[in-house]
């Protein structure tokens, strides 16, 4: 373990096989912290980010779990400790898109398991991130951000995706209220809300939606991850509580 890694400690980015958790994973991996790369089933997605971060020279390691399951959630962090070291940053990132259908054309195991996913798995995940960090309970402190969106808003025109808006501005909220509670003991709480990034899941309709905001194109996950590195850094001190839109002004 380098020098580097041992004075940031380690940071978990969930749902980092691909996309915009990749790209957080290698960022926050140059800025110097053991990152742990978490998936809940793309083991070679996950591997390969580990492999691309060791290529340049930074410390990760693919963990698996389930977001949504407290026992899966609780080893990594045991295993997040054990490998890189005390735990610093969390960045919530796995989610689901649900289905895409109307509010009256939703089944409800689908919907039982985007709220797991989406809601209670980064509520858990901040729980046991909390345990780590916290000053109160011999923590070095920390900072914790989760991906929400720019949908949370319910922009006009978005149509079949309610249940997903609604996820996220749950996870705006919850960004929010967490920070209130544990900035007395050296933990940042704060929210990112991309727009449309060019990923995997970004269909030609949100392509064409992306064309129409004001910068007049679609966002990259390293810009993503970009504002994630700042707002870990010490740079953003005394930032909490505040969430930052990504979206070229949509």
């Amino acid at each position: 373990m380098t020098t580097a890694v041992q004075d940031k400690g380690a940071a978990i980015v969930t749902g980092a096989s691909r996309g915009i958790g990749a790209a957080i994973a290698r960022r926050l991996a140059n800025d110097g912290y053991g990152v742990i790369v978490n998936y809940a089933a793309d083991a070679a997605g996950a591997d390969s980010v580990v492999s691309a971060i060791s290529e340049t020279g930074g410390k990760a390691v693919a963990l698996q779990a389930d977001v949504a399951s407290e026992a899966d959630v609780e080893a990594m962090f045991d295993r997040a400790r054990e490998q890189m070291g005390p735990v610093t940053v969390l960045v919530n990132n796995a989610g689901g898109a649900g289905e895409q259908a109307r509010v009256d054309e939703q089944h409800s195991d689908v919907l039982a398991r985007l709220m797991q996913v989406n809601v209670v798995g980064p509520m858990l995940c901040a729980k046991h991130a909390v345990r780590a960090m916290s000053t109160a309970r011999g923590g070095k402190g920390g900072s914790i951000v989760t991906v929400a969106s720019v949908a949370a808003k319910a922009p006009p025109g978005a149509t079949r995706m309610v249940p997903y808006q609604a996820t996220k501005g749950a996870m705006v909220t919850f960004a929010r209220s967490l920070s209130n509670e544990v900035a007395s003991e050296g933990i940042r709480s704060n929210s990112v809300s991309p727009g449309v990034i060019d990923t995997e899941l970004a269909d030609q309709d949100l392509r064409d939606l992306a064309q129409r905001a004001p910068l007049g194109r679609i966002g990259q996950p390293d810009e993503v991850a970009a504002t994630v590195s700042w707002l870990v850094s010490p740079e953003a001190s005394f930032v909490t509580g505040t969430d930052i839109v990504v979206s070229g002004g949509r």
